[in-house]
């Protein structure tokens, strides 16, 4: 069960890393 626990730790690291690129440099997403 930890296992699901790291897993869905790093998903929403990589969704946060993800927002706050895009929030600062939107032009790289078009």
């Amino acid at each position: 069960m930890t296992a699901w626990y790291v897993v869905c730790g790093v998903v929403a690291l990589l969704l946060l890393v993800y927002l706050f690129v895009a929030m600062l440099k939107p032009e790289a997403f078009q």
